[in-house]
């Protein structure tokens, strides 16, 4: 069985962790090496669920934070094992971005800082790269809620080593027009259903996006084509044309407001809903989070996409992303993540756990 040392420093620790293949559903060698090395902690209580490992500090302090990031990754691309760059400032590898850069910055945490000024639970968790059926996150919070109560909550996702509070919400509509099938060469005895859909392509093109204002962070909202199907043969009229529309919206809208939207602009068209995600909150009215925005320095970006800080916000408990790496490496041959991103996380999450300053040096 692979072991980690969480005593080393974090870009070694980083690069151990990439060098376990932790392919989503094959997590076990990893998740039982990082549940040995955090139940030989005295100050943690370790519960498993699955591949799920999730640690606890019980040191009665005024707020709690959680601490997540997801253990696995998606196939191998070239890029397993890791490689270390230090001339160019860089670990390159399958990983070392999405997300276990993050992951290496939560367990040093854990296992250096014993007596935070802050009661700290520390969720790792499987199969956030596939279907969400297997989120092991999801599994956590529909068996063991009680595990994931607490005040503020930090995901290691890349972020570029800042913060991006919130996220976006997503949903997928089919949008369909239908006609009458005939032979392309009397095509007057027919109706072609493809001609009908540049109606529905014209809206998308004529829509004027909304921006919105929360907590001072401007979120961006897109509707957009991502698919076009349609067509029997060569010599055949089509008698459908199915195309896909994804919605990204802000999190002010709640998903009935969101689909409502999405009904008013092809208003007269038959839609399928295939996907629905709320989005979330940034939450940086709380005090948990407004001391962890003042630890980082203030600067805050709104995140556009959706991750797993809406789950927590459902649960209740605001959320923000916040990990070294950038994420358009994520799931690329050339994944990649900068050393100084590994340690300016460390250093800023261990001032923060610790009471410290912004200005304080590592």
């Amino acid at each position: 069985m692979a072991t980690l040392d969480l005593t080393t420093d974090v870009v070694s620790l980083t690069r151990a962790l990439c060098d376990i293949s932790s392919v989503s559903r094959d997590e076990q060698e990893i998740a039982d090496a990082v549940e040995a090395a955090l139940t030989a902690l005295p100050h943690l209580d370790v519960v498993r669920l699955g591949h799920t490992v999730v640690a606890r500090t019980d040191l009665g302090r005024g707020e709690r934070v959680v601490l997540a990031g997801h253990l696995d990754t998606v196939p191998v691309n070239g890029n397993f094992p890791s490689r270390l760059d230090e001339e160019a400032g860089l670990l390159h590898g399958l990983g070392t971005c999405d997300m276990k850069g993050g992951v290496a910055t939560i367990l040093r945490l854990a296992a250096t800082v014993p007596d935070p000024v802050r009661d700290v639970t520390v969720v790792l968790y499987e199969a956030e790269e596939i279907d969400e059926q297997y989120n092991g996150l999801r599994k956590v919070a529909d068996e063991r809620p009680d595990l994931l109560e607490a005040d503020f909550a930090i995901l290691m996702e890349p972020s570029d080593a800042v913060v991006e509070a919130g996220c976006q919400g997503t949903l997928r509509v089919e949008v369909r027009t239908t006609g009458e099938r005939a032979h392309s060469a009397r095509s007057w005895k027919g109706h072609n259903a493809i001609h009908d859909a540049a109606d529905v392509l014209a809206r998308l093109q004529a829509y004027d996006a909304r921006r919105v204002l929360i907590d001072g962070l401007e979120y961006r909202e897109g509707l957009n084509a991502v698919g076009i199907r349609g067509g029997v043969a060569g010599n055949v009229l089509p008698d459908e044309c199915v195309v896909e529309v994804n919605f990204r919206f802000a999190p002010d809208r709640s998903t009935d407001e969101a689909l409502a939207h999405v009904h008013e602009v092809f208003d007269g068209y038959d839609l399928t809903l295939t996907d629905l995600a709320s989005g979330a909150l940034p939450g940086l009215d709380r005090p948990a989070a407004k001391a962890f925005v003042e630890a980082v320095g203030g600067t805050v970006n709104p995140k556009f996409g959706w991750t797993d800080v809406a789950r927590f916000t459902g649960l209740g408990v605001p959320a923000v992303n916040f990990g070294p790496g950038d994420a358009l490496y994520a799931h690329k041959a050339d994944e990649q993540v900068p050393l100084e991103h590994l340690r300016r996380c460390e250093h800023t999450l261990r001032t923060w756990l610790t009471g410290g300053t912004a200005g304080e040096q590592a």
